[in-house]
């Protein structure tokens, strides 16, 4: 494993160095991911500075989404999300450069361009996350401390494999990217509140389809003790498990048709 590795370890090595290398911007760069990330929750303040819940949610419980899914999008963000530009790659057709070396186009295309300055934006939503989980009143217990754990590293996963399959369209679309970006960041965006306000038809596609209701939503209920009375099972917020496991698989078996599929722009 560590042998198989090590080209993919080589190039992000290489990239930090090539980012690190112009101090001032770097820090600018990073700075500009933090702010990022503190506009998107300075939305949920304003929201709050009228309304005392949102969904049955208050603004500490909404700060836990917000928190769960940032972090789990941060995470995605940071090790895959590169793929995006994969529309770029097969415009140009430089996307042959990753299918004639002996490696994984999908592990090239992540390594070689890896920005570090996405730390910032992790780095504000891990923030928001431990503050909101201490001020946030869970009964906790070993399994909802396991839990806790476990969602946005898991939600990583789910976003990590949207990211992917989303990418897969540009082998059908000149423009993918446009496309993918209302499953990816408009996932992230809808994650981050309660799905009791949204219509049945967006619940229903981004929990069943799409599903980033898994992401925060779910397994906040599971933390607050609020599965059943919102109609899920008491068991749903531990399928987050299986949920990511099987986006995977769709995301795998995107990408894999989209490579056979793929025809180069000089044949």
């Amino acid at each position: 494993m560590a042998s198989a590795l090590t080209p993919y370890a080589a190039i992000v090595r290489s990239r930090v160095a090539a980012q690190a290398t112009y101090r001032t911007s770097f820090a600018a760069e990073v700075a500009g991911q933090v702010f990022l990330t503190v506009v998107e929750f300075a939305e949920v303040y304003v929201i709050f500075t009228r309304v005392e819940a949102v969904g049955g949610f208050s603004y500490a419980e909404v700060a836990l989404l917000f928190g769960l899914a940032a972090t789990g999008f941060s995470l995605a963000d940071l090790v895959v999300g590169q793929v995006e530009h994969v529309s770029r790659h097969v415009r140009d057709g430089s996307f042959d450069v990753f299918l004639l070396r002996p490696l994984s186009a999908l592990a090239q295309l992540a390594s070689s361009e890896f920005q570090l300055r996405r730390v910032g934006r992790l780095a504000q939503a891990l923030v928001i996350l431990v503050v909101a989980l201490v001020v946030v009143d869970v009964q906790w217990t070993p399994a909802r401390v396991l839990l806790a754990v476990l969602t946005p590293l898991l939600g990583a996963v789910v976003f990590g494999a949207i990211f992917v399959a989303t990418a897969a369209v540009s082998f059908w679309l000149v423009e993918g990217q446009e496309a993918a970006n209302a499953f990816t960041y408009g996932g992230n965006y809808l994650s981050s509140w309660p799905f009791d306000v949204f219509a049945v038809a967006v619940r229903s596609f981004f929990t069943f389809v799409v599903p980033t209701a898994f992401v925060a939503y779910v397994p906040t209920l599971g933390l607050l003790g609020r599965a059943e009375s919102s109609g899920f099972a008491s068991w749903v917020p531990w399928c987050t498990p299986l949920v990511a496991f099987l986006t995977c698989g769709v995301a795998a078996l995107a990408w894999r048709t989209g490579v056979r599929h793929y025809v180069g722009t000089g044949s």
